[in-house]
């Protein structure tokens, strides 16, 4: 018998982003049915993602898209999906490997998923990384959401839904 053990917590993370994938796949080949629209949030400075420049700059960490009413040529691959989209009335091609994915929701039925991502260049999860503060996490206690009103401001996506 091995010391290894099975990692449940990645198994359901593949599962739920081929949940991702398959929506994905199904717009780019029917387009999107009914009020369906989706919002794709993803880590900009993941190996394999590009962007123009000047929107990894603006978004130097974390990027939201929003796949509704002027999007093109949508097309999966085995690890990473591509998109046109219109930023300023200018259309840019971006791409996005499956796993810099940190959440996906279609506002429409009220579905959402988030995801935890592995940077590659440390062992840390997102939520794990703490700003440049002199804190040892380990030994003073601290979490990422003790930290973060230093990490920028957290936007509902409320304001953003039909009222019933």
């Amino acid at each position: 018998m091995t010391d290894e053990t099975f990692t449940y917590d990645q198994m359901v993370e593949d599962a739920l982003r081929g949940v991702v994938i398959q929506v994905l796949q199904d717009a780019s080949e029917r387009g999107l049915p009914g009020n369906h629209h989706f919002y794709i949030t993803f880590k900009t400075a993941y190996p394999g993602v590009q962007v123009p420049a000047y929107l990894a700059e603006k978004y130097p960490d974390e990027m939201t898209i929003v796949l509704q009413y002027q999007f093109w040529d949508l097309i999966l691959e085995d690890e990473l999906f591509t998109v046109t989209l219109s930023f300023n009335d200018v259309r840019e091609r971006l791409i996005v490997p499956y796993a810099a994915l940190t959440g996906f929701a279609d506002p429409s039925v009220k579905f959402g998923l988030q995801f935890q991502v592995e940077m590659p260049d440390s062992g840390l999860t997102d939520t794990e990384k703490l700003p440049e503060t002199g804190i040892d996490p380990v030994e003073d206690g601290v979490t990422p959401e003790n930290v973060a009103p230093d990490l920028g401001q957290v936007v509902s996506l409320d304001q953003f839904r039909k009222k019933k």
